[in-house]
C-alpha cells in the first residue's frame, strides 16, 4: 500500500506549472507594469470572473502602497482621463467589457494596459502596453498540448496573482515603502 501524498506533494505540480509561465515573461516585466502604475495619476482596475477577485486584490494592496487605484464598476470608482491608467485584464484577448471600457478610457484621454495570454484580440488590440502572461486560459484548455493539472484557466488565474505580488513588491521598491508602509493604510474598521 502506498502512502498518501502530502499537500506539498500534491501541489508541487501546480506550483511548477506556474514557475514556467513566469518563467517565459520578459525578466521585465513586473518592473514595466509598476512604471506604468507609478507614473499615472488614477489607476483603474478591470477584470470579471476569478481573475477580477485578482485585480480586485491587486487594486487594495495599490491602495496601501499610496496609489489612487479603483476598481471599475464600484461605487467609489472615478471617472478616467488624462494621466490616468486603465488596467484591463483580458486573459484570453477578447474580454468585451474590457474592450468597451479600454475603448471608453482611450477616448476619455486614459492610457490602457492590458494583461492576458493572448497577444490579439479585442481588449488587447486597444492597448497602449501589452504584457503577455502566457498561462492556459479557458480558450485552450480542452486543446492545449500539454494541459494543465488545473481546470479551466486556473493556471493563468495562480500565475496572474503571483505576477501582481511581484509588480506590488516592485512598485514598493521603485517608492522606497516597506511593509509598514503599506500596513499603515490598511483599513482599522473591521
Amino acid at each position: 500500500m502506498s502512502a498518501k501524498p502530502t499537500l506539498r506533494d500534491a501541489a508541487a505540480p501546480l506550483l511548477a506549472e506556474v514557475d514556467s509561465v513566469l518563467a517565459h515573461m520578459p525578466a521585465d516585466a513586473a518592473a514595466i507594469v509598476a512604471g506604468e502604475l507609478l507614473a499615472a495619476r488614477r489607476v483603474l482596475l478591470h477584470s470579471a470572473g476569478r481573475t477580477g477577485l485578482v485585480l480586485r486584490g491587486l487594486t487594495m494592496r495599490l491602495f496601501h502602497a499610496g496609489l489612487d487605484a479603483h476598481m471599475v464598476g464600484d461605487m467609489t470608482a472615478p471617472s478616467v482621463g488624462p494621466g490616468d491608467l486603465l488596467v484591463v485584464n483580458a486573459s484570453t484577448g477578447d474580454l468585451p467589457s474590457g474592450a468597451a471600457h479600454a475603448a471608453a478610457a482611450r477616448a476619455a484621454g486614459a492610457r490602457v494596459l492590458v494583461i492576458g495570454a493572448v497577444a490579439r484580440g479585442a481588449a488587447s488590440d486597444l492597448a497602449d502596453r501589452f504584457v503577455l502572461l502566457p498561462g492556459q486560459t479557458m480558450r485552450d484548455d480542452m486543446t492545449a498540448a500539454r494541459p494543465s493539472a488545473m481546470p479551466m484557466g486556473s493556471q493563468y488565474e495562480l500565475a496572474l496573482a503571483v505576477f501582481c505580488e511581484l509588480v506590488v513588491l516592485e512598485a514598493m521598491r521603485m517608492r522606497g515603502l516597506g511593509f509598514a508602509d503599506l500596513r499603515a493604510r490598511h483599513a482599522n474598521l473591521l
